[in-house]
């Protein structure tokens, strides 16, 4: 039996691209899943009926927007109603859109409102729900919680400054979080990825000519897919990776060196 069956994962974003690869490969090992999505409410529901009858195990959904942090500690009491415990908690979920108009674009358009919309997104909102899911993590023993990120934050991308900013100062808060977190037997990890061909990543206005450059580049020889990610993040919430805590695991095809 999988160490995972039975145990209670919580992430943001879950309806496509990373998040959906993630609860996936979550559910395949036999947890139960509680999910946030923001406006695909039929597709949430499809999802967890889908889980529910392949995979046999509990799944819930959660309207959650990160642009409102605080909205966390709502989502998570709605989480106690429905679930015993939780045991992982991964921060995925992203913004696009107006809402990163001004935080997308070249250095000499960067706009407050954009910058500060992206890096509540990215960091306020990890803070926020890592903090709710370690109040219960402490309750039943320990747990790990995962950040999503970038290799945005190393490798220059165009108009990606506002989110590769958010990212670095995400992986920094991750440090913080492990360090402060361990006596409670809670772990925290950052799994970092190269360009993964998502919705997202085509919404970008130069995704054709950053995808042949991104393969060009990756010793690997294609761009990332979701579920290179999901397996990362799996190994880091198991016990096999119980003594890494504050790092960033880079899944990039080895990108990042090139």
């Amino acid at each position: 039996m999988s160490e995972f069956a039975g145990k209670t994962l919580v992430l943001s974003g879950g309806t496509r691209g990373i998040g959906r690869a993630i609860i996936d490969k979550f559910a395949q090992n036999g947890a139960n899943i509680a999910f946030t999505f923001n406006n695909d409410e039929e597709g949430a529901k499809a999802i967890r009926a889908d889980f529910e009858s392949r995979y046999k195990i509990k799944c819930r959904c959660y309207r959650l927007d990160i642009l409102e942090p605080e909205s966390y500690k709502e989502v998570f009491e709605a989480i106690d109603a429905d679930f015993n415990e939780v045991n992982y908690f991964i921060s995925n979920a992203i913004i696009s859109g107006r809402s990163v108009v001004g935080g997308f674009a070249p250095f000499m358009r960067l706009k407050a409102k954009g910058l500060n919309n992206i890096y509540t997104a990215t960091v306020l909102a990890f803070v926020i729900g890592a903090q709710e899911a370690a109040k219960r993590m402490e309750k039943s023993g320990g747990g790990a919680i995962v950040a999503i990120s970038s290799t945005g934050n190393l490798v220059h991308t165009e108009n990606y400054a506002g989110h590769g900013t958010s990212k670095a100062a995400l992986e920094i808060m991750v440090k913080y979080a492990a360090n402060e977190l361990a006596s409670k037997n809670i772990r925290a990890n950052v799994v970092s990825g190269g360009p993964i061909d998502t919705d997202a990543l085509r919404k970008f206005p130069n995704y054709e000519e950053m995808k042949a450059g991104t393969i060009a580049r990756t010793p690997l020889g294609r761009m990332g897919q979701a579920t290179d990610l999901a397996g990362a993040t799996l190994f880091l919430c198991s016990k096999d990776s119980y003594w890494i805590t504050g790092q960033t695991l880079i899944a990039d095809g080895g990108s990042s060196f090139t």
